[in-house]
């Protein structure tokens, strides 16, 4: 029978007490960051609200006092009494550490959303042509269910700051530019396709005869360029995108650069540095690039130590940098500079797509992959003293098809 803890009795020294030393905390206690004397006292607790006839853990087991137990007199009641609470450490759980760091990558990316609507809304720059060139567009389906094919174009035209703003003889007038850069990039739907047209390729252009189709720009305008693209591959162009030189290596600089494979590379763009140009210098193999280098890549079109380099290796160069920016994307550099890329993205582009086109796009380019770089073209000749590329319908044709059906 158990003594009721009002009683008072005297303590019997032949009673002994045996003590045993409980196990060391647990990994599941270290991580919530529980102490031996938490452990202890939560052990004790619960020893004494165990009902009769079930087993106490180990941990909290001694032997019990007859006719003491419960009592006043009883050494473990005096152990039992209440402590005062101390402050508890924050519990560091794994699975609490990782819902903090989902939840802040929630948030990241969607203020790097918010910048991007931000700035692709309040971008001054539109599409050059205004109304003309919009006309000339077709319109087509929603980019992430219906393949669109949108016209790059990389024109001539320098920044009156920033990345190449003092080259020797820039051409600062959009107007009387020339289209340094074509290329058809079918995506949407599930695909990613692109196919370049030579600057040199000879065409015929209402008003300017026969000419180079870069000049197709300054003759009659985006919309003619359009129209002249559309007329050489057969190819309705939906949107149109006109890079921006200087804001396009503040973008490709917040990605963190781009990894490239090329050939051996000794180029001087206008000059070199020494005179307000570029230099590369690239020995044959895989480089990570910076903005800067990967801008100039993108523009050599002859090099002195390999005098093969043609327009072609540098329409197949240009698809490789747009590539490796689509893989650069999904870097963790991009994602610690999110916010950064998302404000600069909108305004390295001139285009007649609004906000939420742009994400479509995006998105859109995620899904579609990389192709193998296409080019279109034929053979080198020359036209009045200059040299251009004469096409091969048949071989167009067939290039056009791989672009449009991917076969």
């Amino acid at each position: 029978m158990t003594i009721p803890p009002d009683s008072r009795q005297p303590r019997d020294p032949r009673l002994s007490y045996t003590l045993y030393r409980s196990r060391g905390r647990s990994l599941l206690a270290r991580l919530r960051g529980q102490t031996d004397a938490e452990l202890s006292a939560r052990e004790a607790e619960r020893g004494r609200r165990q009902p009769p006839g079930q087993t106490v853990p180990r941990e909290s087991r001694r032997r019990p006092q007859r006719g003491l137990e419960g009592s006043a007199e009883d050494p473990r009641a005096r152990r039992r009494l209440p402590r005062a609470r101390r402050p508890r450490r924050p519990r560091l759980h794994p699975l609490r550490l990782l819902r903090y760091a989902i939840g802040f990558c929630v948030l990241w990316v969607a203020l790097s959303a918010v910048l991007f609507l931000v700035s692709a809304a309040g971008d001054p720059g539109s599409l050059p042509g205004g109304r003309a060139t919009r006309a000339a567009l077709t319109s087509a389906g929603p980019m992430l269910l219906t393949p669109n094919n949108i016209l790059v174009v990389g024109l001539d035209v320098r920044p009156r700051t920033g990345y190449s703003s003092r080259e020797p003889g820039s051409n600062y007038n959009e107007r009387y530019a020339n289209t340094d850069t074509l290329m058809i990039w079918r995506v949407g739907g599930g695909v990613s396709r692109k196919l370049s047209v030579p600057r040199d390729t000879l065409v015929s252009i209402p008003g300017c005869g026969m000419q180079k189709i870069n000049a197709a720009w300054s003759c009659g305008g985006p919309q003619e360029t359009i129209r002249i693209v559309e007329q050489l591959t057969k190819v309705r162009i939906n949107h149109m995108i006109v890079i921006d030189f200087g804001n396009f290596v503040k973008f490709v600089s917040d990605i963190g650069g781009v990894t490239v494979r090329t050939p051996h590379m000794c180029a001087t763009i206008s000059g070199g540095t020494a005179n307000g140009g570029y230099t590369l210098d690239l020995s044959a193999g895989v480089h990570h690039l910076t903005a800067v280098e990967a801008m100039t890549l993108a523009r050599v079109r002859h090099m002195p130590c390999d005098l093969a380099y043609t327009d072609f290796n540098r329409e197949e160069i240009q698809q490789e940098i747009m590539n490796a920016i689509k893989h650069q994307v999904l870097s963790l550099h991009t994602l610690i500079h999110l916010p950064w890329a998302a404000w600069d993205a909108p305004k390295a582009l001139q285009t007649d797509m609004g906000p939420l086109a742009l994400i479509q796009l995006a998105a859109a380019t995620e899904m579609g992959g990389s192709s193998k770089p296409q080019i279109l073209g034929g053979s080198f000749g020359t036209y009045n003293g200059a040299d251009v590329v004469i096409t091969n319908r048949a071989v167009d044709a067939a290039k056009v098809r791989q672009l449009l059906t991917g076969r």
